[in-house]
């Protein structure tokens, strides 16, 4: 299956800003990239962050100006892979690369959600079954909705008590509540094509979930939805939400705009691609 995805970001500045970028796909994933652009002004440098994220830095200018990424890859037209008999590792055991995301961090306060927790999922029998009742009581008890008093500083600790938030919000539970129960869980956000999403369609935008480590690998899991989604594509992972942020700027440059796509490719879809195109001139 092929998708067109990328994302464009106005900004107003007072004076030129150095700033990171994170909207390309994660080179540790399924998708490949067949073509890929950027459109910014002035130079720009690529490096892996720590979590292995490519993030892109760049300066932006003053006044208005423009970054924009777009690319066509190939991804697997399969859902997310799922094992009911996948195992949780005694902590003694982990890779010791993999030990690091059972810690509390600053939006996944696990360490304050622990009694809350073991209280909630203690009686589940480890492992897979384990992580799908986080999953399945996260999306039964917590409204989804931008409507709610979701802000970039709420914590996982913010979402559990007020029971609403936005998929930032959903993943950030997620990783808190396996962390908690000693099971190694990182944040993940990308880009995700509706083709098994059901209506109403929410408006086209970054989607967040995590990754929980069971049986020697890491799987995807999103509370949002709670079902295996076709089309996930990982831009970043981190420790939470404060990790993988898709633009941070050191200085007063402003965000007017952001747009979102992800849209598959389909053979409707090129033929009106075709026919919109411009003609040649002879």
């Amino acid at each position: 299956m092929q998708l067109r995805v990328g994302a464009e970001f106005l900004y107003s500045s007072t004076y030129p800003t150095p700033a990171t970028v994170l909207v390309q796909p994660h080179p540790e994933n399924i998708a490949t990239i067949l073509e890929a652009s950027w459109d910014t002004n002035g130079p720009m440098r690529e490096f892996l962050d720590l979590y292995g994220n490519r993030t892109v830095r760049l300066v932006i200018p003053t006044d208005k100006s423009r970054i924009r990424y777009d690319a066509l890859i190939a991804v697997p037209d399969e859902p997310d892979a799922t094992d009911e008999n996948a195992t949780q590792a005694p902590i003694d055991l982990l890779p010791d690369d993999v030990l690091h995301f059972t810690l509390a961090s600053r939006y996944a306060l696990s360490d304050a959600l622990m009694g809350t927790a073991w209280e909630l999922f203690g009686g589940t029998e480890p492992g897979w079954a384990r992580v799908q009742a986080v999953c399945d009581w996260i999306h039964d008890n917590v409204h989804y909705g931008h409507e709610y008093p979701s802000t970039p500083l709420t914590t996982a600790l913010d979402t559990f008590n007020q029971r609403a938030g936005i998929c930032r919000d959903f993943a950030n539970l997620g990783v808190s509540f396996c962390r908690a129960l000693n099971i190694p869980a990182r944040y993940v956000f990308g880009y995700l094509a509706d083709v098994n999403i059901p209506p109403p369609l929410p408006p086209q935008d970054f989607h967040a979930w995590f990754e929980v480590y069971l049986s020697g690998r890491w799987w995807a899991k999103d509370a949002r939805f709670n079902m295996p989604q076709i089309g996930r594509v990982p831009v970043g992972r981190g420790r939470d939400a404060v990790d993988v942020a898709m633009i941070t700027s050191y200085g007063p440059a402003q965000l007017t705009q952001m747009t979102v796509i992800t849209d598959e490719i389909t053979s409707e879809t090129q033929r009106l691609s075709e026919q919109l195109a411009p003609e040649s001139a002879e």
